[in-house]
């Protein structure tokens, strides 16, 4: 099959299926194949991210009267670990057994933090006795408010008894040594680049370092639903931690699983081995995505746990380089922080950082990594969603606490072994990465690499190459690709591009990418970059936050003139609105099925005259243009030359023709117009009788000798069990060699809306379900939440689809198939649909993600 044209999934043996049996009574959730019921296509490419401006979930401004296919449904998903133990919100500061909340020396002024009422804790108390060691020593009094050390811990399993009954007993706990898993570890550099600036942190050596570790743990509906945060704790407290300082700010969270946090406040505590003890009762309602709630909690730690060893941990929801970090379950409305909101709460702060971490999603970027130069050393965070277990804290925390003067390198690649597998064990499945950046190299070598390479991408689009730099985009590793928020491995990026400035910028960023772990994924290199391409409504909160931050301009400048060619090349060739209209036979020429589906799409004269009303500003008769937005004015062709380049350079709808040859239905279309095909997909409807259940978007496809695409009339789909399934084609991973398929299945799961996650792989041709993912609702949160968890046995499971009428409108969501107890793994299988008629059509999109539908097929 020639390179250009995209890898489809591979049809397996066909099995007699259930067939396609839908529901009586719709659920009322929306459409959950299509975000708008395919009444449009655009997500406000000008008109803004609408209400909440998430990461590709806002409604987008007001949609023209032309354009537009499928708006893929916008995933911002959150995981589901089901949890057992208590909620409430009563303290326990003891580390074994009973004990008053205020048991903490200080002689420290909450007021000045947190506002009157707020009391300092007593004089230290003798420690008391651990489960199997010895007696600790007495608290002192001072500025650094600990009570007594306990004695050692004894054995674990004493430690993990008291702690379940601290915690309860979540069935997420992973207490003990982790097993290894099919990670890939890469190699620890520890080379430094000669202009480098001299690290912040002085490390003394010789186990003499005071070690300090700030968690910031805004718990949300990771832990109120799921108790990720728990188990986290769990974690942290079953290591040997010695006299290591950890230090835990909790709040943003409804219900805590457990029997000590408050939900109603936030609060302050230590973590020791054992247990936790609570420190500040009461630290205010503030919301822990406002800057100012970061900064007074390092403080405060600074001033009462002083140490030459700072680091600091953000634990929540992430959202990259335009959203930032943050999800406030308690204050909904309060937004994210974004990058320049950590720079803020960073530089009020005034304290250097060791290493700063994110166990939060999609943070180890070129932008966060730029920014935090002024603050830290090391910056560890991951590309990709993480799965839903997060870091794993027992191990990386035992052996600091032995070696306080471990290198931070070692730390860092303890953090990331571990998180990788302790992923690759509980949740195999899963894409998995973690990366250890060098801040001083980063900020010393990156930045002029990156200038030139951005200067080399505005040249080739003066010189009218954007074709090889959206094909350079559309293959580059992308992360959280169901969300659109177009961020992309940098370092693939630019090797894509083939020219000498992407080389040498790949160079750098190798070198400083100290360590970099991967499981399930491929061109992963350890950082990177928002480059907008899937979804434009980001592109001016993206220059704004660039802006504050002291971003690159000449990069700022290169994604401005991408974006608005892009939009233009949507303008020109706005596709269509929806496969609708091919339902009933819609698209046909003269009535035949068969027919070109558009008469005058694509000619010159129609390309002149759409250009010309939009580059005159006529923005609001384009779909999703409803408003001018800044990066527009961007634009680095003139009117002419726009124009001339998108008449030369577009894909030519007329050859959407469907022929019949030897029972085979062919479609015959050139090598050049297959370079201006990013992406291909069967749609597939199914005629209940009384309407049409959406089957979703499927990548199976084939091509015959003569590199025709060859239609696929076999009537069967994608089944899980024997039941045929909506099932919409995510995203496709293929290096030549290896591939990765992804996609997602509407359903319920114990009642509760989410996506199946499905792959295809080397491994599996044949596909298996990875896990599942909990969807938000609509403008809820910017950022992604913590990923994947397993479906286990005794889970109830019921598949869900769209419905249509015969009058092309979207009625409702209704089941498919019946509700059933899962026992033991679902099997994912080609099945037959049944006897009805389905329909099917063929998606293409462009490189300009115009998306364009085939004659219908009827089956």
């Amino acid at each position: 099959m020639p390179d250009q044209r995209p890898r489809g999934r591979r049809r397996g043996e066909i099995q007699q299926g259930s067939g396609v049996h839908v529901g009586n009574q719709g659920l009322g959730t929306g459409p959950v194949g299509s975000s708008d019921g395919y009444s449009g296509r655009k997500e406000g490419s000008t008109g803004g991210a609408g209400n909440g401006g998430g990461a590709g979930r806002g409604s987008g401004g007001n949609r023209g009267n032309r354009g537009g296919g499928i708006n893929p449904l916008i995933l911002i998903i959150a995981v589901i670990v089901l949890v057992a133990g208590g909620g409430g919100s009563g303290l326990l500061s003891g580390l074994f057994g009973g004990g008053t909340s205020s048991n903490v020396t200080t002689n420290y002024d909450y007021s000045q933090t947190y506002g009157t009422g707020h009391s300092a804790g007593t004089t230290g108390t003798t420690g008391t006795t651990g489960t199997t060691g010895t007696t600790g020593t007495t608290g002192t009094t001072g500025t650094t408010g600990t009570t007594g050390t306990t004695g050692t811990s004894g054995n674990n399993s004493a430690i993990e008894s008291y702690i379940n009954q601290l915690f309860g007993d979540p069935s997420t706990y992973t207490g003990g040594t982790v097993s290894s898993g099919s990670a890939s570890h890469g190699e620890l550099n520890e080379t430094v680049s000669t202009g480098a600036r001299k690290k912040r942190t002085k490390i003394l050596g010789n186990n003499r370092d005071t070690v300090t570790i700030m968690v910031y743990m805004c718990g949300t509906d990771l832990e109120s639903r799921s108790g990720m945060a728990t188990s986290d704790l769990q974690e942290m407290a079953s290591a040997a931690l010695g006299d290591l300082n950890i230090l835990v700010y909790t709040g943003g969270c409804t219900r805590w699983r457990n029997n000590i946090m408050s939900n109603r406040v936030n609060q302050i505590y230590q973590v020791q081995s054992g247990g936790v003890r609570c420190l500040v009762d009461n630290a205010g309602t503030g919301a822990m995505t406002d800057p100012s709630t970061l900064a007074s909690f390092i403080k405060w730690c600074s001033n009462n746990y002083p140490a030459n060893r700072n680091e600091l941990i953000f634990w929540d929801h992430g959202g990259g380089s335009v959203s930032g970090y943050g999800y406030d379950e308690k204050n909904q409305y309060a937004g994210s922080m974004t990058l320049d909101g950590i720079s803020k709460a960073l530089a009020a702060a005034e304290v250097s950082f060791d290493f700063i971490g994110f166990d939060a999603c999609l943070m180890a970027t070129a932008e966060n990594a730029l920014m935090l130069d002024k603050y830290g050393d090391y910056l560890v965070a991951s590309e990709e969603t993480e799965p839903g277990v997060g870091w794993y804290y027992t191990d990386w925390l035992t052996k600091l606490s032995k070696n306080k003067s471990m290198s931070t390198l070692d730390i860092g690649k303890n953090i990331a072994d571990d998180f990788v597998r302790a992923c690759a064990r509980t949740c195999p499945g899963q894409q998995t990465t973690l990366s250890v950046i060098d801040l001083a190299e980063f900020a010393d070598t990156v930045p002029s690499s990156l200038t030139t390479f951005s200067q080399a991408i505005s040249s080739m689009i003066k010189n009218k190459d954007y074709r090889t730099i959206s094909s350079a985009r559309n293959r580059a590793r992308e992360f959280a690709s169901s969300t659109r928020i177009d961020q992309v491995d940098l370092i693939d990026l630019a090797q894509n591009m083939g020219t000498e400035e992407g080389r040498e910028l790949a160079s750098v960023l190798k070198g400083a990418v100290k360590y970099n772990t991967t499981n399930n994924i491929s061109n992963a290199y350890g950082v990177s970059i928002y480059f907008p391409y899937k979804s434009l409504s980001k592109v001016d909160a993206a220059v704004k936050t660039y802006k504050a931050i002291g971003m690159d301009a000449a990069y700022t400048k290169c994604i401005q003139e991408f974006a608005s060619l892009e939009t233009a090349g949507q303008a020109a060739m706005g596709g269509t609105n929806s496969p609708l209209g091919a339902l009933l036979g819609g698209y046909g020429s003269s009535g035949s099925s068969y027919g070109s589906s558009y008469s005058s799409y694509g000619s010159s004269d129609l390309i002149e005259s759409l250009l010309g009303s939009f580059l005159g500003g006529d923005y609001g008769s384009i779909s999703g243009l409803s408003g001018y937005s800044d990066y527009l004015s961007g634009r680095s062709l003139s009117d002419e030359e726009t124009i001339s380049y998108i008449n030369d350079n577009h894909f030519d709808v007329s050859q959407l023709i469907w022929a019949v040859d030897g029972g085979d239905v062919v479609m015959s279309i050139s090598d050049d117009q297959w370079g201006l095909v990013s992406g291909l997909d069967l749609n597939m409807f199914y005629d209940t009788g009384s309407g049409f259940a959406d089957l979703g978007l499927d990548n199976v496809y084939s091509f015959d000798k003569q590199n025709r695409l060859v239609a696929d009339t076999s009537k069967a789909w994608i089944g899980i069990n024997g039941q045929p399934v909506a099932y919409y084609h995510l995203s496709t991973e293929d290096d030549g060699e290896n591939y990765r398929i992804t996609g997602r299945v509407p359903a319920l799961l114990n009642g509760t809306y989410v996506n199946l996650i499905v792959v295809f792989d080397n491994n599996n041709p044949d596909g298996y379900v990875a896990g599942v993912q909990l969807d938000y609702k609509d403008g809820e949160t910017e950022t992604v939440a913590k990923n994947l968890t397993a479906v286990e046995d005794g889970d109830t499971l019921q598949f869900i689809c769209d419905f249509y009428s015969y009058e092309e409108e979207y009625l409702d969501t209704f089941t498919l198939g019946d509700e059933f107890t899962v026992s033991g793994e679902l099997k994912v299988q080609d099945v037959s649909v049944g006897d009805g008629m389905a329909r099917a059509t063929y998606r293409f999109t462009d490189i300009y993600n115009n998306e364009f539908w085939t004659p219908v097929i009827t089956e």
